[in-house]
């Protein structure tokens, strides 16, 4: 067994969260009832993360499946999706550790903190295009993040399988508009969205579902900051 402190890694998916949450420093362990076999974490637990026993971990992240709170939700074909979020939420707060919880804007999470890839300067294209991969993140400890720092001039989109740029025109209130404006036929390659990510070890499908490693590191040192600290709940 490591002697690193230990991170439960439930809903991993491929991995983006774990591979920044090794760099905080943990040892990762993940949960998923898909197989991943691109996980890049130190175990993986091919179950259902609600059941993950998790006696013996320090720290929680945890990923519910998103799709009950994205735009797809809407759409004429959309299929009805469970909302994970509270279940995951009760079974955190009865461990008693510290715990993170992470999903997209508009899921019901309670008094979130959210991180962009511009806070990180994470892009392609030389710097051309930016990722603005917003996502929340509930907790019970106090996290510390930076503001969005949007400027490039265009943003790599990593969703549904795909890339495109996918700026939205803004009104005079500043709330986002319904219609996306197309860079021409500006698509990105895989290879492009995995550099805006920061990830190199996975295939376009398991890049729609991540989130780049440099939000779990960012979020990551904190709470191994308040751990070696000997903070409790």
């Amino acid at each position: 067994m490591s002697d690193r402190l230990r991170c439960a890694d439930l809903f991993s998916g491929a991995g983006g969260a774990c591979k920044g949450l090794q760099r905080a420093g943990f040892y990762v362990e993940g949960w998923d009832i898909k197989l991943q076999k691109r996980y890049c974490g130190d175990v993986f637990h091919f179950g259902n993360a609600l059941d993950a026993d998790l006696v013996g971990f320090d720290f929680v992240w945890a990923s519910p499946p998103c799709q009950a709170h994205t735009a797809l939700k809407v759409m004429p074909n959309a299929k009805k999706h469970e909302d994970l979020i509270p279940a995951t939420r009760q079974k955190l707060q009865a461990w008693e550790g510290f715990w993170i919880i992470e999903n997209v804007v508009g899921a019901p999470l309670i008094n979130p903190s959210m991180l962009c890839g511009s806070m990180f300067g994470l892009g392609t294209a030389g710097g051309r295009a930016e990722l603005r991969r917003h996502r929340l993140f509930e907790s019970n400890a106090a996290l510390i993040t930076p503001s969005c720092s949007h400027g490039a001039e265009m943003v790599c989109g990593v969703y549904g399988g795909h890339g495109r740029d996918r700026r939205r025109v803004v009104t005079a209130v500043g709330n986002s508009g319904g219609r996306s404006i197309r860079d021409g036929h500006q698509q990105f390659t895989v290879a492009q969205r995995r550099e805006a990510m920061g990830i190199d070890w996975m295939n376009g499908d398991e890049l729609s579902q991540a989130i780049p490693p440099a939000y779990s590191e960012f979020l990551g040192r904190q709470i191994m900051a308040i751990l070696k600290k000997g903070t409790t709940c």
